[in-house]
């Protein structure tokens, strides 16, 4: 643990420990050294620094209470923060409220590997004195923005590694026993090369929020899965519990994070991958940043994205960056950030007119070029939703190279619950995986994902794996919940595990 104030050199691991690290990793993750990245000169990368610290699982939430009446809300004990990303030396401030006015801590993770507990304390805010802040009225387009009192600001120390980190809020309980938890969560950035930046889909994460009750974007006060304008979301808020397809106590605070994001995480920094993080507004906000990358992952649910996202991110690819899409129903719904940046509305679609079936409100929303599978390769269409098998239907790419699969050959219910399909005609373009989807076992929907990678004129590649559920192949770390719906996904595959090594390694070959 490291004061949020003070400088403390990290941790220095040996080549003899990294390589350890990294068995010990093959070992929990299901694949061999062999689809590992290849460790450099240097004794050790940031990553396998990071990851060799003394991690703990104390970080994960141990109460949850939730308001019955609102179904989504922890009204004993939630929060929020001032920054989506922040740099070292900037500071956050964090927004707590408790109902009724109690005690509580906030400590500081960041979530990793940490040899399969998957986070590291990196500092104790204290004790501190809750108070009872005030629900904010109904404003223009239904957003919801608290103006509540900052609790605690914390400045970023120079030594906390780029990452995902979560402050755990906790009540103070009596008798030993804990009282309500909650997080609030935000991502730490930093501006040096590597080798790859995962962007978290936290625009997707907040389109989502319900908080207080009913207030996603998908809510205009009659529908509660509306899909058209005239509704507006921000950042000026607790996360809710997340309100779809499982039920994931660990989401109370933390977006979508949890659900589709923190397995690939964990799997990439077992392995000693070269990783920075970002969040949507830094795709958004710094097209430059992109540059510092071999390769840029958009990982999960990425639905929800602006102009200048696509325009930056295609000109990352112009420029030689690669772009792995291991993602669902990404690049769909087109979004306007307010003059603060600190809340959004949906104002048009990603896709074609009539593209996509499951929202008669989208019709309302503007459909008009970039299209997302002239990014992707492939983007939303049909009935959206659904599930299926991963299906290889070219097994002489070599995205199958060491994992053993033919023609025909299925990983059980990797695709799901919102896909890809509809290819666009990008020179090069090739189909590695198809199959129609279902909306149950054995009950076709009229959809057909496509799972694609296509050439980037710079030797450079762009992969997109047509599923919010990809990283459910890769490992199954601390707190993760699998889905199952539409069709179940089976957790950690070594053939999906060397599928995204050989991506992962085509992306890092780029001169």
């Amino acid at each position: 643990m490291t004061s949020p104030h003070l400088h403390i050199p990290p941790h220095r691991c040996s080549r003899r420990e990294a390589v350890g690290l990294l068995a010990t990793a093959a070992g929990s993750c299901g694949v061999g050294l062999s689809a590992m990245p290849a460790l450099g000169r240097e004794p050790a990368n940031l990553i396998l620094a990071e990851n060799a610290r003394p991690g703990t699982r104390d970080w994960m939430l141990s109460r949850v209470e939730i308001d019955p009446a609102t179904r989504y809300r922890s009204p004993a004990i939630e929060g929020w923060c001032s920054h989506a990303s922040v740099r070292a030396g900037e500071t956050l401030t964090l927004h707590v409220s408790t109902r009724p006015a109690r005690r509580f801590t906030i400590d500081l993770y960041r979530m990793g590997w940490y040899r399969g507990d998957g986070g590291r304390l990196v500092a104790s805010l204290g004790e501190f004195a809750g108070t009872e802040q005030p629900d904010p009225p109904v404003g223009e387009k239904r957003v919801r923005t608290c103006a509540w009192s900052a609790t605690a600001e914390v400045t970023i120390a120079a030594d906390w590694p780029s990452g995902v980190y979560l402050a755990k809020l906790a009540c103070v309980g009596s008798d030993g026993e804990p009282g309500p938890q909650s997080y609030a969560i935000f991502i730490i950035r930093d501006d040096r090369p590597a080798d790859f930046i995962f962007q978290c889909s936290d625009f997707t994460w907040q389109a989502y929020n319900r908080w207080p009750n009913n207030f996603a974007l998908y809510d205009d006060g009659d529908q509660s899965w509306y899909w058209g304008g005239g509704v507006k979301v921000g950042f000026d808020r607790p996360y809710g519990k997340y309100c779809q397809i499982l039920d994931q106590p660990l989401s109370v605070g933390s977006g979508e994070w949890f659900l589709w994001e923190f397995p690939f995480a964990f799997w990439l920094e077992s392995l000693g991958y070269d990783v920075t993080y970002i969040s949507n507004f830094d795709t958004h906000r710094d097209p430059a940043g992109l540059l510092r990358a071999k390769g840029l992952l958009s990982i999960g649910h990425d639905e929800y994205w602006t102009i200048e996202m696509f325009r930056h991110v295609q000109a990352a690819i112009e420029a030689g960056v690669s772009v792995g899409f291991f993602s669902g129903n990404a690049v769909c719904g087109k979004i306007l950030l307010d003059a603060r940046q600190r809340a959004f509305e949906r104002v048009g679609v990603f896709g074609p007119p009539g593209g996509t079936r499951e929202f008669a409100s989208m019709s309302s929303l503007t459909h008009e070029r970039p299209y997302g599978n002239e990014l992707m390769g492939a983007h939303s269409t049909g009935p959206v939703t659904g599930g299926a098998d991963w299906i290889c239907t070219a097994a002489d790419h070599w995205i199958y190279a060491g994992t053993g699969m033919r023609m025909g050959d299925r990983i059980p219910g990797v695709i799901g619950w919102e896909w890809h399909g509809d290819p666009a005609p990008i020179p090069g373009l090739e189909v590695v995986a198809t199959g129609p989807t279902q909306s149950a076992p054995d009950t076709p929907n009229g959809g057909v994902y496509t799972a694609t990678v296509y050439p980037g004129s710079r030797g450079n590649i762009v992969f997109n794996a047509a599923t919010c559920w990809w990283a459910d192949g890769l490992a199954a770390p601390p707190g993760y919940v699998r889905p199952s719906v539409y069709t179940s996904p089976q957790g950690p595959d070594e053939r999906l595990q060397r599928i995204t090594a050989n991506v992962l390694s085509r992306m890092l070959s780029r001169e």
